[in-house]
């Protein structure tokens, strides 16, 4: 694209603008509207910038377009852009028309308030942007003395925006790399945009000069968006220290889980920690496949085994346990909102005992998913009907489906085009409209709040063809129906929900496969590949493609089942790997160099802390449930509002109430209301000092002290205690008379230590 012609103008005096720019405007907007194609390009190829390809960027890279300025729902100072540039014509409409003549003035382009504001030669809330020796200066100055033309339909379009070098590793002492970015145009032309595009770290560990250029403030990996109008490029970025690449060394991998870490690993420079000891293995599989410690014996035995494959034993003996499809169903009940308000008792315990079955029958993960997006019916007699049964709404819908299973968050797209992803306003509408007329019918609802209109009691028929209610919010049209990405609306026999469910579980969708193996090494590593876990999109990448490719492959290979995917998962030597860091890879929490050290979530720390004592947990609510894991809701009262000692400490330690899809609403962070409850609530003193527990057979005469501190730590810490902590113990219980107390105090310890509260 060649360089836009220069105009001579007159020197600027302040000018407000007012109707005589409406009277020079008016004609001219006319006349930009009607005339030919022909006569519009012999203009633009006069050297008048083009206002899509030459203004707006000047816009977005300024900042004027961001939500925090011009481009958010009500605009600044009367001007309101549309968001990152979305929309063109809306811009243009702003500027000229929509702005009565206050930004233009055409007779004296310097004096136009849209050049005087930005440079502030006027009072400008946001400051100033450039000078008026700057490009951009010139451009608009240009532009608004050629007459302000919008370009016309005949114009090239933006096609591609690639990025050179699309990813990069660079290593100390070098801490920048130079990046040059280039728009691809529907005419074949290409044009260098680095100064133009607006570049956008992912954190904090780099700065990106206005020419692209990206520099380090510390060691760390990060994504750059180049972002250049609607479109946007990202590039994965690593700054390495400077290490002695031959001293990295790794055992062989085991699987092609290890491959394909080992491989980032040596790119990186980062040698994995040791594998863990038998011990941290035993509770780690526990913890992560059924939720639970082992309890002291299954512990110890395992430690004791001498065989060779005893992981590898203990990993498909857990996978066949019921503790597995408790603990796995769990998570499911946390994304597809199984609570009792909306579903109500009878609805959520034939929602979870359908999940939990799936789960322990090991249902393909794609005839999981085409169960629940296709789900009518009763929703006592079909219980994936009450997915929908807790989604009133077809945007609602429209946003659960996608996020859930597609990784993809389109909450954004319902009032604007998405800042972040191809999806537009116009897509949203569109995919929600295939939720439109799902309807209720309410055979009964004992509701006891005639005030809560979302609280149902009784059985609901959840049925398609119902009456449109979905309205476009700009043309006030009912939209068509269409799939995410798919050009044309759904068509064919059958209903839409059953040609949503085949679309998306095909085989070949590009992210259906993907989304579901992201979560499952998720659950088992603390984070996903991609994270956040839902949020599948073009400038958020994978922190290891090839592992993901490489994990999807194998899911699909073996039937989309999720058994399969875990047991590789947990056999690799990276999952094995200690939480112990090595001083070369103490700082990485992205490339799996060592396991990352996480709290218990609410429902294991409870199990925990019973199964340690020797004593199940009461719930109000489910007084027939005896481990917190096995829940199907997250009601905690029980009749007349009573709450039990478990439920309050399942709320406290972050169990979610399930009022969204988003797995974000389940809480791992501390406070001081779980200082509290571990240190002197009176539900763990309760435990402590209850004659049922534990603690009275130790303090019986015939166990020897070191014998009672053995159990214990067995018991809680999955280990035998220390010589050092042996010594250090067991006089404590020597005493007959003060034996019962003493092993309370050490039991509290136990429960408060770093060691039991977190899963290594």
């Amino acid at each position: 694209m060649s360089t836009p012609t220069r105009h001579r103008t007159g020197s600027a005096t302040p000018w407000e603008a007012g109707p005589n720019l409406q009277r020079t405007l008016a004609p001219l907007l006319v006349a930009v509207a009607t005339a030919s194609a022909t006569a519009t390009a012999n203009t633009t190829s006069a050297g008048i910038p083009s206002f899509r390809h030459d203004i707006m960027p000047i816009f977005s890279k300024a900042g004027c377009n961001t939500g925090a300025c011009h481009g958010s729902a009500g605009g600044k100072g009367k001007l309101k852009l549309s968001l990152r540039g979305e929309s063109a014509e809306e811009d243009y409409a702003a500027l000229t028309a929509g702005g009565n003549g206050r930004y233009l003035s055409l007779d004296q382009p310097t004096a136009s308030r849209l050049l005087r504001k930005p440079t502030a030669l006027t009072d400008h809330e946001g400051g100033q942007k450039f000078t008026p020796e700057s490009e951009s200066f010139q451009l608009l100055r240009d532009w608004i003395a050629g007459g302000a033309p919008l370009d016309p339909p005949s114009s090239p379009t933006l096609t591609a925006v690639t990025v050179t070098p699309d990813q990069g590793l660079v290593v100390e002492p070098t801490r920048e790399i130079a990046l040059a970015t280039t728009a691809h145009f529907s005419d074949g032309t290409t044009r260098d945009i680095t100064r133009w595009a607006v570049y956008e770290p992912s954190n904090l560990l780099v700065t990106v000069s206005a020419n692209g250029v990206v520099r380090a403030q510390k060691p760390g990996e990060t994504t750059v968006v180049a972002r250049f109008e609607h479109v946007q490029t990202p590039v994965r970025l690593a700054f390495i220290p400077d290490r002695n690449e031959g001293d990295w060394e790794a055992p062989p991998p085991r699987n092609e889980v290890d491959v394909a870490v080992w491989d980032k690993l040596r790119q990186m420079r980062l040698p994995p920690s040791a594998a863990c000891d038998d011990a941290t293995f035993a509770r780690r599989a526990w913890l992560d496949l059924t939720g639970r410690l082992p309890n002291g014996p299954e512990a110890k035995n395992f430690v004791a085994d001498p065989t060779a494959d005893k992981r590898d034993r203990l990993i498909d003996s857990l996978l066949a346990s019921p503790e597995f499809a408790d603990h796995w169903a769990l998570k499911w009940a946390d994304l597809l909102r199984v609570e009792e308000r909306i579903l109500d008792v009878t609805g959520v315990t034939a929602f979870h005992r359908w999940i939990r079955e799936s789960v322990a029958t090991d249902k393909p993960l794609d005839q999981f998913t085409r169960d629940i997006v296709s789900g009518l019916g009763s929703t006592y007699q079909n219980p994936p009907a009450n997915f929908y049964r807790a989604l009133r709404e077809p945007t609602l819908r429209a946003e659960a489906v996608a996020q859930v299973f597609l990784g993809t968050r389109l909450g954004c797209a319902k009032c604007h085009n998405h800042p972040f992803e191809r999806w537009t306003q116009n897509d949203y509408h569109q995919f929600a409209a295939v939720f439109d007329q799902i309807d209720y019918t309410i055979l009964r609802n004992d509701r006891r709040d005639e005030n809560d209109q979302l609280e149902f009691i009784g059985e609901q028929i959840v049925v398609l063809g119902g009456p449109r209610k979905l309205k476009h919010p700009k043309t006030g049209a009912e939209p068509a129906p269409a799939f995410l990405g798919e050009p044309n609306p759904p068509a064919g026999p059958g209903h839409t929900l059953t040609q949503l469910a085949d679309w998306m579980t095909r085989p070949g969708h590009p992210l259906f496969d993907r989304v579901m193996t992201n979560r499952i090494w998720s659950h088992l590593m603390g984070s996903g590949l991609v994270d956040p876990i839902d949020d599948f999109r073009l400038t958020n990448p994978p922190s290891n493609p090839e592992l993901l490719d490489a994990l999807t492959a194998y899911f699909i290979q073996h039937g989309r089942r999720a058994q399969p995917l875990i047991r590789l998962i947990c056999q690799s030597r990276t999952w094995q790997l200690s939480s112990t860091p090595l001083p070369a890879n103490r700082d990485d929490l992205l490339n799996h160099s060592h396991q990352v050290v996480r709290r218990l979530p609410a429902e294991p720390l409870l199990d925990a802390v019973h199964q340690v004592l020797g004593l199940a947990p009461v719930f109000a609510h489910y007084p027939a449930t005896t481990a917190a894991a096995a829940i199907p809701g997250v009601k905690l009262g029980g009749r007349g509002g009573r709450t039990a000692t478990a439920d309050r400490f399942l709320k406290d330690f972050g169990k979610p109430p399930r009022t969204t899809v988003c797995g974000c609403e389940r809480s791992n962070e501390s406070s001081l209301s779980q200082v509290f409850t571990l240190t002197s609530g009176p539900g763990l003193a309760s435990l402590l000092t209850h004659p049922d527990n534990r603690l009275t057979a130790l303090a019986a005469p015939a166990i020897t002290p070191s014998q009672a501190v053995e159990d214990l730590f067995w018991a809680a810490l999955s280990r035998a205690p220390s010589a050092e902590e042996t010594t250090a113990l067991s006089p404590l219980l020597a005493d007959p008379a003060t034996r019962r107390a003493a092993l309370e105090d050490i039991t509290w310890s136990l429960i408060n230590a770093k060691e039991f509260l977190l899963r290594h």
